[in-house]
């Protein structure tokens, strides 16, 4: 049975169990500040030994009034465990990993970007990562899954596993950011250290109140998208995506084999028939230019570009480029000159085998985009109906954010996934180091693992998130304090999303074969998110994240 529709019946199950689950503690809101120099181009580090002061926020978008201050959770009655000592996973003394079959790499191209090593706290108090809202990597593990093998392990990115799922998350009112932390003891053997969640979320826009949509389809038609019918899938995805536009919108079609041509100029969104006949036309020709692909499309969005409305390229694409240009540098450079101008770029990849993950990634970030893997129609509608103004409309330009640990309170800390969006230190104020892109509504979450020190008291960290704003492009920079007696005294008195979180970061780390998985097993992590979803009844891609993990803990058996 597909695992999509066997959801439904464990979301049955759950809604009659869900009476009966213990109520949970919500996330907690960092109090935000705004900052009085954010607009300068300083290379010196921020944040310090002290905790900044919290007031009133006021880095709010422009025109959107000042926000109340948010709450931090009471104290809780019973003293924290004492940290760590000798047995505390430090950087060097990796626990031993478990050994998983899983699916051949041949024909796929991904990349192997290391596992972060924990971090004394006294020796660099700063993490500084961009923010990422790529969803590919959960996607593509999906893919593996419904056919049998567990993915390759370089194929895993964990905060694309967590950032897969909605984190629960308030939106926040006439502001355009709301700074979320919440953290409790790890739930696994033999792990003595905190797990910390951060979480990002941006403020929501409507669909009428988003902005109109210029957009040119780039569409891969060689030889590769037959395989599997993967050009019927992307022909099938944009219809979907054609019945949420409106006479605002406009939609332009290019296409490419060994070479490329336009098939549609741009055309308003109500003339549904001309659209809907180009789609239809396509048909699988020849090899893969990606290069003249590219720039074909861009050049008809920019002699087309319209200053009112967001104007993006959507590339859908199995990544594999054979003619022209294929070294991703050379194809970015193609690109990064179009993207200063406001045409920006998203990537959506299709198949399996013969696949480029790599390209499709790179070409995504450096296009002020996101990337998104179709595996199916189902992933389709969640991408191009349910979500499309934050799959389309941006909020946030070069998006960073700053963690300041405190030494006194944190002996080591290690940000689990993000390996591939690191930012220097140095950089976090450096408006010309580029970052992450947000959409409208979107969250973003980074989980750190956190070794605290003896009876440890008071402020553990200090969260501070940065970004451009994409109309104004003035810089913005908030920031809040998470302490000590934020902390759930236990992991099954957390909130239910925090659970599915660390769950699902725990599930890419075994997969990957993180040396801090350390003994956890697929089953055991099955047992754990069975529990867990009883406390989220109605959340179908948690229950489908259940019945996942559930199948691939038999193929590592």
């Amino acid at each position: 049975m597909n695992i999509r529709r066997s959801v439904y019946i464990l979301l049955i199950a759950a809604l009659l169990l869900s009476a009966c689950a213990a109520a949970t503690p919500q996330t907690l809101v960092i109090e935000k500040q705004a900052q009085p120099n954010a607009q300068d181009n300083s290379s010196s580090q921020s944040g310090g030994q002290s905790a900044a002061p919290v007031v009133q926020a006021t880095a709010a978008v422009a025109a959107q009034p000042q926000a109340e201050a948010g709450s931090i959770a009471p104290q809780p009655t019973a003293p924290l465990k004492s940290a760590p000592q000798s047995s505390a996973p430090l950087p060097g003394v990796p626990l031993p990993g478990v050994p998983l079959p899983t699916a051949p790499n041949a024909g796929v191209e991904f990349q192997n970007y290391g596992v972060n090593p924990y971090i004394s706290a006294a020796e660099d108090h700063l993490s500084t990562f961009a923010l990422d809202v790529d969803t590919a990597s959960y996607s593509k593990m999906r893919s593996y899954i419904e056919q049998g093998s567990l993915p390759p392990a370089d194929s895993v990115r964990v905060e694309e596993y967590i950032n897969y799922f909605d984190q629960g998350y308030p939106k926040p009112a006439n502001m355009a950011f709301g700074i979320y932390a919440d953290g409790a003891p790890s739930p696994f053997s033999g792990d003595n250290a905190y797990l910390l969640r951060i979480g990002i979320q941006g403020y929501q826009v409507t669909e009428g109140q988003r902005k109109p949509l210029a957009l040119t389809f780039l569409i891969d038609v060689s030889g590769s998208m037959q395989i599997n019918n993967r050009l019927g899938l992307v022909k099938d995805s944009l219809s979907l995506l054609l019945d949420r536009l409106t006479a605002q919108d406009t939609v332009a079609l290019v296409v490419y084999g060994s070479s490329a041509r336009t098939v549609l100029q741009p055309t308003p969104a109500n003339n549904t028939a001309a659209i809907k006949d180009a789609i239809a036309s396509l048909y699988n020709e020849g090899s893969t230019n990606a290069e003249a692909g590219l720039l074909m499309a861009y050049d008809l969005a920019m002699r087309n570009f319209r200053p009112e409305a967001s104007n993006r390229v959507i590339l859908c694409s199995d990544g594999v480029a054979n003619v022209g240009a294929t070294d991703p540098e050379v194809l970015l450079s193609k690109v990064r000159g179009y993207v200063e101008e406001g045409v920006y770029l998203s990537t959506f990849g299709v198949g399996m085998g013969n696949y480029n993950d790599v390209l499709l990634e790179k070409l995504a970030d450096e296009g002020n985009g996101s990337y998104a893997y179709i595996d199916d129609l189902e992933e389709a509608r969640r991408l191009f109906v349910d979500n499309l103004t934050s799959t389309l409309q941006v909020i946030a330009l070069n998006a960073k954010v700053q963690v300041d640990f405190n030494s006194d309170s944190v002996a080591y800390y290690r940000l689990i996934g993000y390996e591939n969006r690191a930012v220097a230190d140095q950089d976090f104020r450096n408006n010309a180091v580029d970052a992450g892109e947000i959409g409208a509504g979107h969250s973003a979450t980074a989980l750190y693992a956190v070794v605290l020190q003896p009876n440890a008291q008071g402020r553990v960290a200090t969260v501070q998130l940065r970004w451009e704003d994409p109309n104004t492009h003035q810089v913005r920079e908030i920031n809040g304090n998470f302490n000590t007696y934020d902390l759930a005294r236990s992991f099954s008195e957390t909130d239910p999303h925090y659970q599915l979180t660390v769950l699902a970061a725990q599930y890419a780390e075994v997969l990957r074969r993180s040396p801090w998985a350390g003994s956890t097993t697929l089953g055991q992590l099955a047992g754990m998110a069975a529990e867990m979803i009883y406390n989220l009844p109605e959340n179908r891609d948690a229950s489908e994240f259940v019945q996942l993990l559930q199948k691939a803990a038999g193929f590592s058996r």
